[in-house]
């Protein structure tokens, strides 16, 4: 091999990272802003929601128990596909019609959702374990199916690197229509008005999938069912599919023991922590989108060294910035959750647990995005491991409390707890399994992260003893994050992560 052709090989591989980590940024960057558009839109929910004189603490708890059920059956529903889709796009590339591709996973999603939705009509206690529900509620089902469809549409779509209909699809359609559903039941419908908001919002959210979806990839051609190649496609996405499901059901486990456990406000206090909680949680979504696709291609050249730097990029900015936000909505605490009503202030100790929850999840996010494609067995034993500690320490926990004869307020603060704990295991032993598969460092960390930490605390410190709650929460969270990013851009950010706000176009 000639100095020239070394020369250009390594040009062409240089280049080929830098459209990697441009990829990244502008999928983040786009659904970071998604981010702060869900933000605005899911906190008039919850306080609607959270009105004791229409709907409040034991109507949310009731419908938070439906909605963790519905949820998780739908991600056991998608197969797989959400993860998936993109190592089977990418391995039939050029030799089958991608829409073909995509619609043998979607009928093997349509027949398990179908079937999933019958059984909890008939079945609805799964749902409603307090026995507490309106035949309206029981309707509730029929949202399994878009729910399915949408992530599936989505997937595929980022596969492509198009991410704006994930921003428009979840983060604007779906927690707006939700919003304003929810406060126009209050007068139609007020014992049941949560659910239709629920269902109304699914449905419009898949639409705006759809749309984007088939004018991408449009009718499959010369495509027919062919049962035994589905059989096989359903068997070979089962480890992803489990992963993906224990992935999203260590979120709601906590509240599925709280719904038999503590009584339906306490419940609806949890969730509603939860909700705010989850806002951050929802920076990693805007990365997953185009990670799956960049490391699949990198996997299909072998090139690890590209992956384990990737995966390191994706993990600092996630950690940073969640790190940021957590410390903006933990430290006002009570003024955050006094938003959605007084009655939900004693929630602010569950809320500050699922905030630190969210950042030690980072890891083991990022980590696994490439795990699943790579060791997707020892990826599934971990993620099991990890679901089984958390159901351990949350339910220990809880009983716990209950014996020392604590409310059920700590009872909530304790399950809480337990996903921290948890996902701290988890991130820990995904993070050496991948890094013992790449040989590679996989490593989020940086202590800039301490250093900006510090003028953020003393700041929220100083809002939350001398300013009054609205003072509080309309100048003490922007001066937190102003401080906390200040520091974070001056100290921590070198000129790969500066390309998460820079208009750079991705190949």
């Amino acid at each position: 091999m000639t100095d020239g052709t070394v020369s250009r090989t390594a040009a062409e591989q240089a280049k080929k990272e830098h459209d990697d980590i441009a990829a990244l940024a502008k999928g983040g960057r786009t659904n970071l802003f998604g981010f702060f558009l869900r933000l605005a839109a899911r906190i008039p929910f919850l306080f609607i929601a959270g009105r004791a004189s229409v709907y409040g603490p034991a109507a949310l708890g009731r419908f938070a128990s439906a909605l963790v059920v519905i949820e998780l059956t739908s991600m056991i529903c998608t197969m797989g596909e959400k993860r998936g889709l993109a190592q089977r796009l990418s391995d039939t590339e050029g030799q089958v019609h991608p829409a073909n591709v995509i619609a043998d996973g979607m009928i093997i999603a349509v027949i398990a959702s179908c079937a999933a939705s019958l059984f909890f009509w008939f079945v609805p206690a799964p749902m409603f374990p307090g026995g507490h529900y309106t035949q309206i509620d029981r309707l509730m089902v029929i949202a399994i199916l878009p729910l399915t469809m949408t992530e599936i549409w989505l997937a595929a779509l980022a596969y492509r690197l198009r991410v704006t209909p994930t921003v428009w699809s979840r983060a604007i359609v779906e927690p707006w229509v939700i919003s304003i559903l929810a406060a126009a039941m209050i007068w139609v419908a007020p014992e049941s008005g949560l659910s239709i908001a629920y269902m109304g919002s699914v449905l419009a959210a898949s639409i705006t999938a759809f749309i984007p979806f088939f004018r991408e990839y449009g009718f499959p051609q010369g495509w027919r069912p062919r049962p035994r190649d589905m059989r096989k496609l359903a068997l070979r996405s089962t480890p992803i599919a489990l992963a993906d499901t224990i992935e999203w059901a260590t979120r709601r486990v906590d509240i599925f023991l709280l719904g038999f456990l503590a009584p339906s406000s306490a419940v609806g206090v949890y969730y509603a922590a939860q909700q705010v909680a989850s806002l951050p949680q929802k920076l990693k979504t805007s990365f997953e989108p185009v990670l799956g696709p960049v490391i699949t291609r990198n996997l299909k050249q072998k090139d690890y060294t590209a992956i384990a730097r990737q995966v390191c990029q994706v993990g600092f900015w996630i950690t940073a910035a969640q790190a940021g936000i957590a410390l903006a909505l933990a430290i006002p605490g009570e003024g955050v959750m006094g938003l959605v009503g007084r009655e939900f202030v004693g929630g602010t100790g569950a809320l500050v647990f699922l905030l630190a929850a969210e950042v030690v999840a980072a890891t083991a996010v990022v980590s696994e995005a490439a795990l699943v494609y790579v060791a997707r067995m020892r990826n599934l034993v971990v993620s099991v491991l990890t679901i089984a500690l958390q159901a351990v320490l949350t339910l220990g926990g809880i009983l716990v409390m209950q014996k020392l004869g604590y409310n059920s307020l700590y009872q909530a603060a304790t399950a809480a707890a337990a996903l921290m704990l948890a996902l701290g295991f988890a991130s820990l032993v995904k993070s050496k399994m991948l890094a013992r598969f790449l040989k590679q460092p996989i490593n989020n960390w940086r202590w800039a992260l301490v250093w900006a930490a510090a003028p953020a605390v003393v700041l929220g410190y100083l809002a939350t003893q001398f300013l009054p709650e609205w003072a509080e929460l309309a100048f003490g969270i922007p001066a937190i994050l102003g401080a906390y990013f200040l520091v974070i851009w001056k100290k921590a950010f070198g000129p790969e992560d500066r390309k998460l706000f820079q208009k750079t176009k991705a190949a």
